[in-house]
C-alpha cells in the first residue's frame, strides 16, 4: 500500500539528489529513507558529507548578493509562486509526509496547508522590512537606520514536521534577501527535496534554496561543516536540546548569529475552576497529534484535586472513544507510528520506570499490536514529579497526570524545568488566568486552547528551549542586520 502511496506522486516531486546551485547532483553513496509503520525502505536518496555541503554553502554565498539585492516585491513574486506550488501539489507533498514520517494522511495535509502558510505569510512581510530616521543630536548630522539581510543562512531542521520546519525558516530567510543550505533529518528528507523541485520550478534562482540530505552516519561531520564555515552567517536550528547546545559551540568558533528552537516539557494545568469537558478535548489535542511528537506537546499533566478523578474518567473514554492506531493511510487513523525504535524504547522506559514507583496504568500501556513502531496511546495516574516522566520529555503518545491542591504549587511544579517552550492551562477564573499566564515560565502559552501554533504568532521558547523566534512580523528579524549610517558635514 505504501509503494502506491508514493506512485500517485510525481516523479518530479521525487529526486534523489542534492540540490546544489540549482541542479540535482548525486554523492559518492546513497541511504535509505524508510517507512516507520513497516521499515520497508521506500528510497534511496544522496548521502551528502562535508565535501557536498561546503559546494552547497559556495552556492549559496555564490547566490547571495544578486539575492539579498533584489527588489523585495521581485522576492515576494516568487515566494508567493512557491506558495501556490505547494497548493497545487498538497495532496502529493501530504502523501510524501505519510510516508516518511507515519502522521496520519489527515495529520500531513494539515501541515502541509501549515507549511504553505509560511511561505504566504513572508512573501508579505518581504515588502515590510523597515529602517528608521532617528533625530541626531547635532544640526550638521543624520542618523538612518538600515535593515539588510545577513547572508547565507544554515537551516537544519527535524523530522517530525518535515515540511513546515523548513518553510517557518526559510520563508523568512528568503524575504529578508538571505539564501540557505537545508539540512533535513536523515529519517525524512523526502519533503525537503519536494520543496527544492518546487522552488526550482517557482523561479527562485540556482543557489538560493540548496538541500543536503545526509544520514544519521554523516550527520554530524555535514552540521559541523555548516555550524563552522565561514561562508555561513547564521544557523537556525529546531531539534533537541542536546544538540541544539553542541551546534551553539561550534557556532561560537566564527561568531554566528543563532536561532534555536530546541525541547519543550510542556505542562498543561487543570484547575478546579476549568470547563472539564473542554480540557478533556484540548488535552486529547495536545498530547496525542502526531503520535505525542511534537515539541510543544503536553509532557506533563497537573490536574486539580477538587476535579482530578473527574477529568481522568472523562480522559481515559476520550482516548479510548476517539484515538484510532494503524497506518497513516487508512482513512480511520488518528495515531500513526513512532518515527523508530529508539523512540518506541523510550515510552517504554518512562511508563516502566513510573509504574516501579507507583503509578497505575489507566488505560494503554504496551507496544501496539501492530507491531513495529506503534504504541497503544497511554494514560498514567498517580504520578509523582519524581518519575522520568515528569522529568525529561518523551516524545511519545504518554499522558501522566499529577494531582496537585493550590495554585501555587502547580506553578511551581510547572516551572521546575530546565526548559520553557510551551505551557497550557484551564480555567474560568479571570484573575487566576492573568496571574498563570504571567508567572509560567514558557516562550507560549494556551489559556483554554490545546493547539496554539499559527503562522501569524511568534514560535519560541525560554530558559534551554532556544533563542529567538520563528513566524509572525518577528520571525523575519532573525535574518536581518541593523546598519547604521551618519551622514556628516551637512
Amino acid at each position: 500500500s505504501l509503494r502506491r502511496a508514493l506512485r500517485c506522486v510525481p516523479a518530479a516531486l521525487l529526486p534523489r539528489g542534492a540540490l546544489v546551485g540549482g541542479r540535482w547532483v548525486d554523492a559518492a553513496n546513497a541511504f535509505a529513507v524508510r517507512d516507520p509503520a513497516s521499515g520497508d525502505e521506500l528510497r534511496r536518496v544522496a548521502d551528502c558529507g562535508p565535501a557536498e555541503a561546503r559546494a552547497a554553502v559556495r552556492a549559496a554565498h555564490g547566490a547571495a548578493a544578486e539575492w539579498g539585492r533584489r527588489p523585495a516585491r521581485e522576492r515576494r513574486v516568487l515566494l508567493r509562486r512557491w506558495y501556490e506550488l505547494m497548493m497545487e501539489n498538497k495532496e502529493e507533498l501530504a502523501r510524501i509526509i505519510t510516508a516518511e514520517n507515519g502522521k496520519p494522511l489527515k495529520e500531513a495535509q494539515g501541515e502541509i496547508l501549515y507549511s504553505a502558510s509560511f511561505l504566504e505569510w513572508f512573501a508579505e512581510e518581504a515588502r515590510r522590512v523597515y529602517g528608521d530616521v532617528i533625530p541626531a543630536s547635532s544640526l550638521d548630522r543624520r542618523i538612518v537606520v538600515l535593515k539588510q539581510p545577513v547572508g547565507v543562512a544554515a537551516i537544519i531542521t527535524p523530522w517530525n514536521f518535515p515540511s513546515a520546519m523548513i518553510t517557518r525558516k526559510v520563508g523568512a530567510a528568503l524575504a529578508a534577501g538571505c539564501t540557505v543550505v537545508v539540512k533535513p533529518a536523515e529519517d525524512t528528507p523526502l519533503s525537503a527535496l519536494a520543496l527544492g523541485e518546487l522552488a526550482n520550478q517557482a523561479g527562485i534562482p540556482a543557489g538560493v534554496y540548496n538541500v543536503v540530505p545526509c544520514s544519521r552516519q554523516q550527520t554530524a561531520a555535514v552540521g559541523e561543516v555548516l555550524c563552522t564555515d565561514p561562508l555561513v552567517a547564521k544557523i537556525s536550528f529546531t531539534g533537541s536540546t542536546a544538540t541544539g547546545k553542541i551546534l551553539l559551540k561550534h557556532a561560537a568558533g566564527t561568531v554566528k548569529r543563532v536561532s534555536m528552537e530546541l525541547g519543550g516539557h510542556a505542562p498543561f494545568i487543570v484547575f478546579d475552576s476549568a470547563d472539564v469537558d473542554r480540557a478533556v478535548a484540548g488535552a486529547l489535542a495536545s498530547k496525542y497529534r502526531n503520535s505525542g511528537q511534537t515539541c510543544v506537546c503536553t509532557n506533563r499533566f497537573l490536574v486539580q484535586k477538587g476535579i482530578h478523578d473527574k477529568f481522568v474518567e472523562k480522559f481515559a473514554k476520550a482516548i479510548e472513544r476517539e484515538l484510532h492506531v494503524g497506518s497513516g493511510f487508512d482513512a480511520r487513523t488518528t495515531q500513526g507510528p513512532l518515527i523508530n525504535e529508539k523512540a518506541v524504547e523510550k515510552v517504554e522506559r518512562h511508563i516502566n520506570d513510573a509504574v516501579s514507583q507507583g503509578a497505575c496504568v489507566v488505560t494503554g500501556g504496551k507496544r501496539h499490536s501492530l507491531g513495529k513502531n506503534f504504541f497503544e496511546p497511554t494514560l498514567l495516574s498517580n504520578v509523582t514529579a519524581k518519575m522520568i516522566c515528569t522529568q525529561e520529555e518523551t516524545f511519545g503518545p504518554l499522558a501522566p497526570v499529577i494531582r496537585f491542591e493550590t495554585e501555587a504549587e502547580a506553578v511551581t511544579i510547572a516551572n521546575a524545568a530546565d526548559v520553557g517552550l510551551a505551557g497550557y492551562f484551564y480555567s474560568q477564573d479571570t484573575a487566576q488566568i492573568w496571574r498563570v499566564a504571567e508567572q509560567l515560565e514558557v516562550g507560549m502559552v494556551g489559556v483554554n486552547e490545546g493547539i496554539i501554533s499559527a503562522v501569524e504568532s511568534p514560535f519560541g521558547g525560554v530558559k534551554q528551549s532556544g533563542l529567538g523566534r520563528e513566524g509572525s512580523k518577528y520571525g523575519i528579524d532573525e535574518y536581518l542586520e541593523i546598519k547604521y549610517v551618519c551622514f556628516g558635514g551637512l
